[in-house]
């Protein structure tokens, strides 16, 4: 059976199709916050197979199949990737209203230019010609990337990283994407972490710093954001379950830091405070920069014990936590901002129920510096489905500045997850064009389609600094 997806995939009106197709669908592509490795960007790796592709490190399908009750040796085990592709093909027809029902067909058809559904059915042809093409250079990593008209990206990479790809990449004429680093210290704020102080050992070694003090640590932390920056490094990431930034107490921040290199294990209030003095100190330093900070919060992770034991972080043990109080991430953006010392800001949250917490927040901090300044982000991760890209967009159209929003990024670690922007791109579309047919928007397409171009690229390449 053929697949359902088509030109006018889930655009409802003329008008919708007027601004995906004359407008929408001929944008490149900068893809700001991924987690793409660069060593098999630079060494332009091919793929085993479909499976090794589509199911390596996809937590997404592993929790579908897992719901299917699939062996695990299926999932992540050490069955050959035949099977592993043969068990999602049985699951895919019960992913009907799931995200990855659309997500995977577009794939296909994108990548490999098959519209026929995968079902146990088709899953021997799809698997012979997908792989044909993986297997040839135009299923090379590089050319995957250049296919999807992808002007530039950023990984995700840990202020030790040597960050060796990043340079031989820049370095290398014959690949024409931007491949930048983003700053994430995750590890140097999670101080209740029982890895805390073996890294930053490593950090310290990084940096040539002996770290014993948070003056020490952030010696550290500014000579890796200049390391960063010389590697073309533009943006920062920060991860959060519901932090409470209303703390500070610098003396107890101290105290946090010498209880974890310890071994002790600091308070709620300790190492609130060491969470708060920390990301005032990082703020400062991005906004010096120009660089743009990502806040994403309200993820718990790791839940499921047996599974991280046995699989470790990033398998699909995480789920939708507890919102961010206001009174919290305030504390934060102000504190930055009463000292001039506020950066761009991109506010994500994985609590839907946050959505407009954060652009009402947002909106009390922007200013003469940027156009969008306090930006709140892409529906995310448990939220970047139909739905939740919807209530995004609404809500940031109903309370802040729609058209001055930088757009969708994939947040995957696969080389075909592109089509994720065609996604959003049409579903934008979709609304605005919903807007010109009931009366709520003029169908002005000279004022509309820009509109759509500036969200689909133009915006983030600017506010990223990337038009300098």
């Amino acid at each position: 059976m053929k697949t359902f997806i088509n030109d006018d995939f889930l655009l409802k009106s003329e008008a919708a199709r007027i601004l995906y197709h004359e407008h929408a669908a001929k944008m490149p592509i900068f893809d700001y916050h991924c987690h793409l490795n660069p060593q098999e960007i630079y060494e332009n790796v091919r793929f085993d197979d479909i499976a090794h592709a589509w199911l390596g490190g996809d937590h997404y399908k592993w929790r579908v199949m897992r719901a299917n009750a699939v062996p695990e040796r299926c999932i992540t085990g050490d069955a050959p990737g035949r099977e592993k592709f043969g068990r999602f093909a049985e699951v895919m027809p019960r992913l009907v209203g799931n995200p990855i029902y659309h997500w995977s067909h577009l794939e296909l058809l994108c990548f490999f230019g098959i519209d026929d559904l995968l079902d146990p059915t088709t899953a021997d042809a799809i698997w012979d010609k997908a792989n044909a093409k993986l297997q040839s250079p135009a299923g090379a990593s590089r050319a995957l990337i250049q296919q999807s008209n992808v002007r530039a990206l950023c990984t995700t990479d840990d202020p030790a990283d040597d960050l060796h790809w990043h340079k031989a990449l820049a370095a290398d004429a014959s690949f024409d994407v931007r491949v930048l680093p983003t700053f994430r210290p995750e590890k140097a704020l999670n101080i209740v972490d029982p890895g805390y102080p073996a890294y930053l050992e490593k950090l310290g070694a990084a940096a040539d710093v002996t770290i014993r003090t948070t003056d020490d640590l952030k010696q550290a932390l500014v000579q890796r954001i200049a390391f960063f920056a010389d590697a073309g490094c533009r943006l920062s990431d920060h991860s959060f379950g519901s932090p409470d930034f209303t703390v500070w107490d610098e003396a107890a921040a101290e105290e946090a830091m010498r209880k974890a290199l310890t071994g002790e294990t600091p308070t709620d209030h300790e190492a609130a405070a060491y969470q708060s003095l920390m990301m005032d100190f990082l703020g400062a330093q991005y906004a010096d920069r120009d660089w743009a900070m990502q806040l994403h919060m309200g993820a718990i992770r790791n839940l499921n014990t047996k599974l991280y034991r046995a699989l470790g972080a990033d398998v699909g043990g995480d789920a939708i936590g507890d919102p961010i109080a206001a009174a919290s991430l305030a504390a934060l953006l102000d504190r930055m901002a009463a000292r001039n010392k506020l950066p761009k800001t991109i506010l994500y949250t994985l609590n839907a129920a946050d959505n407009d917490k954060l652009i009402a927040t947002a909106g009390c901090f922007q200013d003469e510096t940027a156009a969008g300044k306090i930006q709140f982000g892409s529906a995310w991760w448990f939220n970047d489905h139909y739905d939740g890209m919807v209530a995004q967009l609404k809500s940031l159209a109903n309370i802040g500045v729609l058209s001055r929003f930088v757009g969708m990024l994939t947040d995957s670690r696969s080389f075909l997850s592109y089509p994720r922007h065609e996604y959003f791109r049409r579903i934008l579309c979709n609304l605005i064009g919903g807007w010109v047919e009931d009366g709520m928007a003029p169908a002005d397409y000279g004022l509309l389609g820009s509109m759509v171009e500036d969200i689909c690229f133009n915006n983030v390449w600017k506010y990223i600094g990337l038009n300098r």
